[in-house]
């Protein structure tokens, strides 16, 4: 009998950001390509994308891709977006450490965003994230898992850590961004399991976006050092307008997507002993991890 493989979750971020990145992800989901995805519920192009995913339910990780950054809130924000667009990356983050998120506020925004959710697929997410990570920041962290606290999730969903050893970021590409969000990230999972929340352990994935060859062997290199229960994100899709309209990375999307289809990815998992799974350290059917 072969050895079994390793589990590793592989997470397309992302879904419901536009057409093309919905139709990518899901047909990569159906080929088995990936085994997990997180969905930008505050988006548009979310809910006429949401009733396929039911169909991989089980076999693909559904989540929440907490959204902060992009589009609209689904509810008022005076605050964080008195104009009713959510700001950019840097504005929320100079929020977040100057202590001037308020906590309703933002509470009620990730509570509207998991009811999106909830009313899309019919289920809690099996994890959530965030959108540029702004899940691990000072006041929103917080936020999120009293949210998820008060609704019974603790022990039923996952969140997902950006963290990861420093010798393992330094063998993989765009060490200097993972360096930063994992400086962001410090007593994240702590904070996770102390309150009831697994995590995964490993993370990585970052990338610079951009277009060209070498893709395949820089993505290849994200899977060096796994940590014990890893993580790896990607981003594919199909590039459209809606896409180019909010979001900066639209080339690298399409690249991603042929090379998670192409049977060099199938070759790459089988010779390092990897197979993809649904959930962090989830086992195989004969119950090793």
């Amino acid at each position: 009998m072969p050895p079994e493989r390793r589990p590793i979750v592989l997470c397309a971020d992302d879904y419901g950001l536009s057409p093309g990145v919905s139709r990518g992800i899901l047909a990569l989901a159906r080929a088995g390509r990936i085994s997990a995805t997180g969905s930008m519920t505050n988006l548009p192009s979310f809910a006429p994308a949401a009733p396929p995913l039911r169909e991989v339910a089980g076999r693909v990780g559904l989540g929440l891709h907490l959204t902060l950054t992009a589009g609209a809130p689904l509810g008022p924000m005076p605050r964080l977006a008195p104009g009713g667009a959510l700001p950019s990356l840097g504005r929320l983050m100079r929020a977040a450490f100057a202590g001037a998120l308020d906590a309703a506020e933002t509470e009620g925004e990730i509570a509207r965003q998991l009811d999106a959710f909830e009313r899309a697929l019919g289920r809690p997410p099996d994890f959530v994230d965030g959108h540029q990570h702004v899940h691990v920041l000072p006041g929103l962290r917080g936020a999120l898992l009293a949210v998820l606290a008060r609704r019974g999730l603790a022990g039923r969903t996952w969140l997902r850590d950006p963290g990861d050893r420093l010798a393992a970021l330094l063998a993989r590409p765009s060490a200097p961004k993972a360096g930063l969000v994992r400086a962001l990230a410090l007593g994240f999972r702590r904070a996770a399991v102390r309150a009831g929340f697994p995590t995964n352990r490993g993370f990585s994935g970052f990338s610079d976006f951009a277009p060209g060859s070498g893709f395949a062997e820089s993505f290849e290199r994200a899977f060096a050092r796994l940590g014990p229960a890893p993580l790896v994100m990607c981003h594919p899709g199909e590039a459209d307008d809606a896409l180019r309209a909010l979001d900066p990375v639209v080339a690298s999307r399409p690249a991603e997507l042929a090379y998670l289809a192409s049977e060099r990815f199938a070759t790459f998992l089988e010779r390092e002993g990897l197979r993809l799974a649904p959930a962090p350290g989830a086992r195989g059917p004969d119950g090793a991890a």
